[in-house]
């Protein structure tokens, strides 16, 4: 801190106590998720490389703190694949009412063939846009059209080889058509019971946005797709956890529409005998800083932020690293963001030093370990 700064250190807004038998803090603005406590574990020593949004989110996401390059969720889906034959392997769900901060940028493949990039589906309507054409067809009309575009396409593809926009296409046309049947009867929530759709807050319209989307990524998990992303509300703003003033009631409002769906996405995951072999993770892309910004915010903070993870072999229970006294750095345990990245490759059996796609003369690697020192932290696993 600058000697002279008119900025004064910034207590609190809110009860922080323990929970569960592991005696994890929270705050008091989060009691469902506090009651996972024994679920999750807490990294209290992350910190990333910039402290503007749109790049610390590409940081976070991507693993460079610029854009054009894959997301996580893309990288995930190249090494592994998807279990789903019928939906796509990466799929994001945010609100219907617009975009976070960086937008379609947060999901791109980059370089990658499209087939890695993330496709949006709808909590509320239609489940995916164009899926179903304007006008009814008949089902041999359709089949008959379909099979001629397939022709079509495999020779246009053999007459250009390595053309893997043309590949993507290709296959998107072909999931597409195989979505039609599957898509809609995976995200019908309306079979799920009345006491799933309570725990998830659909019933209360604070939470049922994002209540939906989160019963939908556990829909579409139970279905094998390989990588859901949950994007938050966007009350009170487009990037509600961004507290530059008005902090106290900015926090109640998103904490009050996310907390209860989250935690019942990791219950529901472990009453179903999913969450061992699921990784979820709850996280921001920075942290904020403890003096005040105006008279009742705080600004960005890149040296120390919380991330919080549960199932996939994560220690349960676990409070790992660290700040110091002020919650200004992490100082105990650090962990970078290419830390994260490689632990949870290891979790889903990818080797971060070997995954690689070549680009423009260059194995290209999500960790990129001998420039950022990257490497799987142990002792946050099980």
């Amino acid at each position: 801190f600058q000697l002279g700064n008119k900025n004064i250190v910034y207590p609190p807004q809110f009860q922080i106590t323990k929970h569960g038998e592991s005696g994890m803090h929270f705050g008091s603005p989060l009691p469902h998720m506090a009651s996972m406590a024994d679920e999750w574990c807490m990294i209290r020593s992350m910190h990333t490389v910039n402290n503007n949004h749109p790049f610390a989110i590409s940081m976070f996401q991507s693993g460079k703190p610029f854009f054009g390059y894959p997301a996580l969720g893309s990288w995930i889906t190249y090494g592994l694949g998807s279990e789903s034959q019928d939906l796509p392997g990466y799929i994001v769900l945010r609100d219907p009412g617009g975009y976070n901060t960086s937008g379609k940028a947060v999901w791109s493949s980059g370089w990658m063939p499209a087939l890695y990039q993330g496709t949006e589906f709808n909590s509320t309507g239609n489940a995916v846009h164009h899926l179903h054409p304007s006008n009814k067809r008949k089902s041999d009309s359709q089949r008959r059209s379909l099979d001629l575009l397939s022709s079509l396409n495999k020779k246009h593809s053999k007459d250009h080889p390595r053309e893997f926009e043309l590949d993507a296409r290709i296959r998107n046309f072909e999931l597409a058509a195989r979505m039609q049947l599957a898509a809609e009867n995976i995200l019908d929530i309306s079979q799920e019971t009345e006491e799933t759709l309570h725990s998830y807050g659909i019933d209360d319209p604070t939470t049922a946005g994002y209540g939906t989307r989160c019963l939908m990524a556990r829909r579409l998990i139970e279905a094998g797709v390989r990588y859901v992303q949950v994007f938050p509300p966007l009350q009170p703003s487009f990037q509600p956890w961004d507290s530059h003033g008005s902090l106290k009631s900015g926090i109640e409002t998103i904490s009050a529409r996310v907390d209860k769906p989250s935690a019942a996405l990791v219950k529901d995951l472990k009453q179903r005998g999913l969450l061992d072999e699921t990784i979820v993770m709850w996280s921001g892309e920075f942290g904020r800083l403890p003096i005040t910004e105006g008279s009742d915010g705080r600004d960005h903070n890149r040296n120390a932020f919380t991330t919080l993870l549960a199932g996939g072999g994560f220690k349960a229970g676990l409070t790992y690293g660290s700040t110091d006294d002020f919650g200004y750095a992490a100082v105990e345990n650090r962990v970078s963001v290419p830390d994260l990245h490689a632990t949870i490759f290891n979790q889903l059996g990818i080797d971060h030093t070997k995954l690689s796609f070549r680009h423009k003369g260059r194995n290209e690697r999500l960790t990129d370990p001998e420039v950022t020192g990257a490497r799987v932290r142990s002792e946050v696993l099980a």
